[in-house]
């Protein structure tokens, strides 16, 4: 068994990725749940290297004996894209490969609310989506991206560590750049963004102090920006942000970050009735009363906005999971166990 292998059976049975490493069989994650591949062995240091050289360049090889690990995207055929780290444990190579599907669903393939199409009505701003790695963000990013792609003449600019998806051009144009293939460093790559006569910048994650500063100052300067963020609620994100910076910058960042976000919207992917997954989102919409929160460094009060001004399309996870259960997408004991806010969902479900 080859890693072509492995990648075809999981692209047939609609997994969402792959691992190599020593000591376990190459296992599979199917809807949220790991499953070794059938009838494999368990993997010795060399067979693990069998597995994974054969994805890799000579370049890439070299990189990760020197440096220890390495991101990049593999073209698996005509059948999908893989974003793969390949890394050492324990003195053995090991790999996780993220299936990224060839075809980019649409909003409403994915059974977002549908809030989430005007998000790329946008002329500039900030638009974070937000959760841990796995919970689909990159996907419903894609989704917003094709849209605006579909229905916007515009230059759109990714940058990206690897390139996920990968956009034909329809009425936009757009510039697919990739960390360490097609720029050294993030920095740079955001530094030289203005430069490239872009509307829409695409910023694959905020990981630190520059990027999250490059972000604000290309959405301030009349961009719309969107990145990705791993912080769970609304007001943990404008936390997040806040306190990257030295305490002396910080209330100037509030105001910057007041006037430039447009909308934060945090994604879980949740078990479904049935089985595979639904996305759960909290949505909160930057309107003057969460401008006002921001700039006065009030983000505990941000939950309270979002629950009562829900008719301005705002969504606290909660309500959201209270509609999921009661379309039966998932059942009321996945609900509360992925809650933000126990309490809150024990009440929405009447068992307060």
């Amino acid at each position: 068994m080859n890693i072509h292998d492995i990648m075809a059976q999981l692209v047939a049975v609609e997994g969402s990725d792959i691992h190599i490493v020593e000591k376990s069989p190459p296992t599979m994650r199917i809807h949220g749940e790991l499953r070794p591949v059938e009838h494999a062995p368990v993997l010795t240091g060399k067979q693990c290297e069998a597995l994974i050289y054969p994805i890799m360049t000579q370049e890439q090889k070299d990189y990760v004996t020197v440096n220890k690990e390495l991101d990049f995207g593999y073209q698996f055929q005509d059948k999908g894209r893989f974003r793969v780290n390949v890394y050492h444990a324990q003195g053995s190579l090991g790999a996780a490969m993220r299936l990224i599907p060839k075809q980019i669903k649409s909003i409403d393939d994915l059974q977002l609310p549908p809030i989430m199409k005007e998000f790329a009505n946008y002329n500039q701003g900030l638009v974070l989506l937000t959760g841990p790695t796995g919970e689909g963000k990159s996907t419903t990013l894609a989704a917003i991206i094709d849209l605006i792609n579909t229905t916007r003449s515009e230059h759109i600019v990714t940058v990206e560590d690897p390139i996920e998806f990968t956009y034909e051009p329809k009425k936009s144009i757009i510039t697919q750049r990739e960390l360490n293939h097609d720029t050294h460093s993030w920095e740079i790559a955001l530094r030289s963004v203005l430069r490239e006569d872009p509307n829409i910048v695409l910023i694959g994650e905020m990981r630190d102090y520059e990027t999250i500063a490059s972000a604000m100052t290309i959405s301030e300067t009349g961009h719309l920006v969107f990145a990705t963020l791993h912080t769970s609620t609304a007001a943990e994100t404008i936390d997040r942000i806040i306190d990257v910076f030295p305490a002396h910058q910080q209330g100037q960042i509030r105001q910057q970050l007041a006037a430039t976000v447009k909308v934060v919207a945090s994604q879980r992917l949740l078990p479904a009735v049935g089985g595979g997954r639904v996305a759960a989102l909290e949505i909160m919409i930057a309107n003057p009363a969460i401008r006002n929160l921001i700039r006065e460094g009030k983000s505990h009060q941000i939950d309270s906005v979002i629950q009562t001004q829900a008719e301005s399309g705002m969504m606290m996870f909660e309500n959201h999971l209270q509609q999921l259960v009661q379309r039966n997408a998932i059942t009321p004991e996945v609900a509360m166990a992925q809650s933000f806010r126990p309490a809150e969902m024990r009440r929405l479900l009447g068992k307060a």
